[in-house]
């Protein structure tokens, strides 16, 4: 099943028990408000389908596997209503990812910027390559980490989550990901890479599903007040994002 959306899309597949959820977005993978929205809701689908043992989530193309949010709609905001509506985008497909009970495993095939970071972290498993870098951009252009500031620090800890916040033009190769924890495994090539999620995913298939839901139910234990807290983080960014700062920034990168 394919959600085609305007310059970009959402796919669903399932076989033998696997639901991919794939998304595609023409600049960088960059996410606008329609593809988080389907992304949170196709997530939400296949976390209640009986047939659905787990999960892959990826994107295509060949370079970046997220740019983060999408910097045409990022200029369109015009007041804090309508920047809380598109941060909690983000917050809404990591609290899809969250409550979901099904293991969702993460193929992170290249560059992870921002809100990518947030996804490649909220992974119950992520498997990338070495091209697979980092970076948490979001205070050069006068915002900052916020709504996936949670899902990231639990996954790499306050120290490295700080580091990336702090220092927001400086890429971290995934070698640094993988030894933080932000990635499972790093393989050099994307066979090695789809070939361990086929492994897995085939072991996850024949697992019990009561365990693995038991066992996420216990992973993301803490995180049940997140439903609150991610729009609290949302509303701070939708409200820095309408700043001369980031508006200035946001065009000055565009030019580039």
């Amino acid at each position: 099943m394919i959600h085609k959306l305007k310059d970009g899309y959402v796919k669903v597949e399932q076989h033998n028990g696997v639901t991919t959820i794939e998304f595609f977005h023409p600049q960088s993978n960059s996410l606008p408000a329609k593809i988080l929205d389907e992304l949170a809701q196709s997530i939400h689908r296949a976390g209640n389908d009986d047939d659905t043992r787990v999960v892959v989530l990826r994107s295509e193309g060949d370079k970046a596997f997220c740019a983060g949010a999408s910097f045409d709609e990022l200029i369109a905001i015009k007041n804090e209503e309508q920047g809380l509506q598109f941060f909690s985008g983000f917050a809404n497909v990591i609290n899809a990812i969250r409550i979901c009970p099904k293991f969702i495993i993460g193929r992170i095939h290249g560059k992870c910027v921002g809100g990518g970071v947030g996804l490649a972290a909220a992974m119950d498993y992520a498997i990338a390559t070495e091209e697979a870098d980092i970076k948490l951009s979001e205070l050069s252009i006068g915002i900052g980490p916020f709504v996936v500031g949670p899902v990231v620090e639990r996954k790499i800890g306050v120290s490295a989550f700080s580091q990336l916040a702090i220092d927001a033009t400086l890429w971290r190769n995934a070698d640094w990901a993988r030894r933080k924890g932000l990635y499972a495994e790093l393989h050099p090539s994307k066979e090695g890479m789809d070939e361990s999620i086929r492994r897995l995913t085939d072991a996850l298939v024949h697992s019990s599903p009561r365990a693995m839901e038991e066992m996420k139910k216990s992973f993301w234990h803490g995180t049940e007040h997140w439903d609150k807290l991610l729009n609290q983080r949302a509303a701070i960014s939708g409200r820095l994002v309408l700043s001369e700062f980031t508006r200035q920034a946001i065009e000055k990168f565009k030019k580039k």
